[in-house]
């Protein structure tokens, strides 16, 4: 599903403006990211959690040369799917 299909679906299920949809699913992306950038987590009950996980720095290898190279340390986001979703995927 892309971002204007997801639209749509909300503006459907909720009755609401497309506009106000892209507004409103704009506005949960944009806080979202900006509590993970600020390193918070966030928990939504029944959906899952967001969080910040670190990545260690490591050595790999460059497949196209095959050179040893370092890959630095960093960090990524990452979702953790609560038990009703995971239930309601299951099913």
């Amino acid at each position: 599903m892309k971002k204007s299909e997801l639209i749509a679906a909300v503006a459907a299920k909720g009755g609401y403006s497309k506009k106000d949809a892209e507004k409103a699913l704009d506005a949960v992306v944009n806080t979202i990211t900006d509590a993970l950038a600020n390193g918070e987590k966030i928990s939504i009950v029944g959906f899952g959690s967001f969080e910040v996980r670190e990545r260690a720095a490591k050595e790999s290898i460059n497949p196209a040369t095959k050179q040893p190279i370092h890959v630095p340390a960093k960090k990524v986001p990452a979702f953790k799917a609560g038990k009703a979703l995971k239930e309601a995927v299951d099913k």
